[in-house]
């Protein structure tokens, strides 16, 4: 079973969306089988194969609005200069949040991560490249 700790430790390595990856074979170590974070507060779910749960909220993160009209294609150019590291976390969380994103859904079984809305209709699906 991984601890908050734990996930703050890997979490404390990401710096842009480059470092996704590695924090992804992190956590999917410690025995993490899905990670739901939620745009409009920050709150991240961990959830193990025997459906334990930790919750972990960021220290300083400002509420957002989520946009009532999503755009895949707002969030595509988010997650692409995110993923070059042009971009920090909570910069990309912003530009989630315009683009309508309500929240992202990580399979670490699948390897997938699914950005989703407020009506729960996927926006984007990617592969999680392997490192």
């Amino acid at each position: 079973m991984f601890t908050i700790e734990d996930i703050r430790a890997a979490e404390s390595k990401i710096k842009t969306g480059a470092d996704f990856p590695q924090f992804i074979k992190e956590i999917k170590e410690m025995g993490v089988k899905r990670n739901d974070v939620y745009v409009s507060n920050g709150l991240s779910i961990y959830f193990d194969d025997e459906d334990n749960v930790q919750q972990i909220s960021p220290d300083e993160y400002p509420t957002l609005i989520i946009n009532d009209e999503a755009s895949a294609g707002k969030l595509t150019h988010a997650l692409k200069i995110h993923q070059q590291g042009e971009t920090d976390y909570f910069t990309f969380c912003k530009q989630a949040a315009d683009a309508g994103v309500e929240k992202w859904v990580t399979d670490l079984e699948e390897m997938t991560c699914i950005y989703l809305d407020a009506e729960g209709n996927e926006l984007v699906k990617e592969n999680i490249r392997k490192v």
